[in-house]
């Protein structure tokens, strides 16, 4: 027998059903949450704690014409369910199938592409104005987390809201937790407001008012206990002083209500903000009780939300395990995070070092500049950001660290293919948005053993110093108990004869692809080097100027975009030594990765041994082996 959300096609037919029939509505995508998750993993605890929210603003209000800007967006898969998806639904975050972010080519209803936090209530204000300018009616609607409320772009956008336009709605959905606990004085201050006893004996009151005598009564007594709050708080509620009604909290689990208030608001002639309350995970044990693991993960068992051990320690843990190690024997070692803890590692150095451990929220321009400061007196700050987030803090890194040759360390999780998240995930840039920056060392670890020698090095290097690693598992290299430290700037030669006519330079993960190659081109009776390169910046130069002089073709392997990577390096260091030796670069393509398989995405772009040798036969005038065939 179909189900209600089966029969879903468009939020028009949300808008026909009862309030009985909205929540078992809301049952059913809890379900289907769970089901379809725990094959395909993804965002299950923030889509769980917002189902309630989602049915409500598909209620009350009418997209496409109406436009949601969902802060990151993680927590947009209920959207993508009533707005005509749902029977795709099983394909998120696999090949071809959806993305687990808005995506404005996806459909018509995903209005503004995101997956990075704090966007959501600038982009809001352009479309308002833009709207406000060409004489429009519709609704613009940002929802975003108490967590982007730590993030400084979301108060640039609150400054100037009331300023360019009366009509917003700021959906503030406070369910504490980015991916870990919040943290900071704006995650206190909303707490106090919905902690406090007075508040919630009047947010009691309102609720019944709902039931009695409809949602305006419920809204007086809102803005009654809004007002309590300001006496107990502050001067004046922080939103009301940046020029945005305040109303709430309000149960953002209670759909009667949520649609009461949103209609309400939909009248108001000046900006809003709706502060709702919601429980990540709701409707799943497992979830609730483990928000942490639950906010972003791979497949799991439905019935008990366990998942499948890895077997062995990922790149952020060994990471974390030699950051332990590090503070342990030198006091100014220090370590940093915005907001991910859990992804990084670092809640497991945390337990070790609290007092050098520091989380500064969803604030990586800040991170950065914390750490300088730290840096100034004589810290060592590690400062641990995703490469993808990192690019947000380009400015601080040029003129604040590396202008003052400060020695912070940038230790930069998911360098390169971040597979099933795509394009804003994606971590294929940082060697060419760092390179470029007068003193700053750009290393890549081919293992788990080589990345904690590469943090030993860094520790000792007085002046900035970036280490990529990708993300999960590494090859299983044994960690040593005492790493030691690489000269700055010097590759590793893996292999090579006295009669190689290949040179094989590779960086990081696809180390071990350069090795395939190396074995596959024996087969063929050609002799091929492999170069651990090691350091982007500075590139061993002696090492590429020999074998530059003594080979016949190099092919540079890099997790990476070729414009302006590690391949990039290779080309202009054989132009400033006037040598014309060939090279064949591997790598990206200019242009936005999707969401997909690792292996299958490689395989598409080109980044395999098998496409590489083809690129290198017409440099090499090899036999024609009877395995491998010769495109023409």
């Amino acid at each position: 027998m179909p189900t209600l959300l089966d029969q879903i096609e468009s939020p028009e037919q949300v808008r026909k059903l009862s309030f009985p029939e909205l929540d078992q509505l809301a049952a059913e995508i809890r379900e289907r949450l769970i089901t379809v998750l725990s094959n395909n993993g993804g965002h299950l605890g923030p889509n769980l704690g917002v189902v309630e929210l989602s049915i409500a603003l598909h209620y009350v209000f009418q997209t496409p014409a109406d436009s949601f800007l969902f802060d990151v967006s993680h927590q947009a898969y209920i959207h993508k369910l009533l707005t005509g998806r749902q029977d795709r639904f099983h394909t998120i975050r696999t090949p071809g199938g959806l993305n687990g972010f808005m995506l404005r080519t996806e459909s018509a209803h995903d209005s503004y592409g995101a997956g990075h936090a704090g966007t959501a209530l600038s982009a809001a204000l352009g479309m308002a104005v833009a709207r406000d300018k060409t004489g429009g009616k519709e609704h613009v609607i940002a929802v975003a987390g108490d967590a982007a409320f730590t993030c400084g772009i979301t108060y640039e956008a609150l400054n100037n809201i009331a300023h360019h336009t009366k009509r917003l709605i700021v959906v503030l959905n406070d369910n504490e937790w980015s991916i870990d606990k919040n943290v900071g004085a704006i995650a206190s201050y909303l707490n106090k407001i919905v902690t406090s006893p007075r508040f919630d004996y009047l947010h009691d009151r309102a609720g019944k008012f709902v039931e009695m005598v409809g949602g305006e009564a419920a809204l007086r007594m809102a803005r009654k206990a809004e007002e309590v709050a300001k006496g107990m708080l502050w001067p004046s509620v922080i939103f009301e002083e940046l020029g945005l009604k305040y109303f709430g909290p309000i149960d953002g689990h209670d759909t009667q209500t949520l649609i009461k208030t949103l209609e309400h608001l939909k009248k108001q002639d000046r900006p809003v903000l709706l502060h709702v309350l919601t429980q990540k995970g709701k409707g799943f044990e497992p979830a609730m009780q483990k928000q942490k693991k639950f906010h972003g993960l791979g497949p799991y068992d439905p019935e008990t939300g366990e998942t499948k051990p890895l077997g062995r320690r990922t790149y952020s843990e060994v990471f974390a395990d030699t950051m332990v190690k590090l503070a342990d024997h030198n006091d100014k070692v220090v370590a940093i995070t915005a907001a991910m803890p859990n992804g990084t590692g670092l809640d497991r150095f945390q337990p070790h070092h609290p007092d050098k451990y520091f989380d500064v929220g969803i604030a990586e321009e800040h991170a950065v500049l914390f750490a300088a400061g730290l840096a100034a007196k004589g810290f060592k700050p590690f400062c641990a950001i995703y490469s993808t987030f990192l690019q947000r803090a380009f400015d601080p890194i040029v003129h604040d660290v590396c202008l003052q040759n400060l020695p912070v360390v940038f230790c930069m999780d998911r360098g390169g293919l971040s597979a099933d998240d795509g394009p804003t995930h994606h971590g294929l840039f940082d060697i060419s948005y760092l390179r470029g920056i007068p003193n700053m060392v750009h290393m890549v670890a081919k293992d788990e053993d080589e990345l904690a020698d590469m943090l030993y090095t860094a520790m000792q290097w007085d002046g900035p110093i970036a280490v990529r690693y990708p993300r999960g598992l590494g090859p299983g290299t044994p960690v040593k108990d005492v790493p030691r430290a690489i000269a700055i700037g010097k590759a590793e030669l893996l292999q090579n004869s006295d009669h190689d006519r290949v040179a094989i330079f590779a960086i990081g993960a696809l180390v071990p692809m350069a090795e395939e190659i190396a074995r596959k081109l024996e087969g063929e009776g050609i002799a091929a080097a492999v170069i651990n390169a090691r350091f982007v910046k500075p590139l061993d130069v002696e090492m590429l100027e020999f074998f530059a002089g003594t080979v016949e073709v190099i092919l540079t392997l890099e997790d990476h975009v070729l414009r302006g990577g590690f391949g990039s390096v290779v080309l202009e260091e054989l132009n400033n030594l006037g040598l014309t030796t060939p090279v064949v670069r591997i790598g990206w393509p200019d242009q936005f990765i999707e969401h997909g398989k690792q292996d299958a995405l490689r395989a598409k772009y080109g980044i395999t041994p098998e496409a590489a040798l083809e690129k290198l036969r017409p440099y090499l005038k090899l036999r024609q082996p009877a395995a491998v065939g010769i495109v023409k």
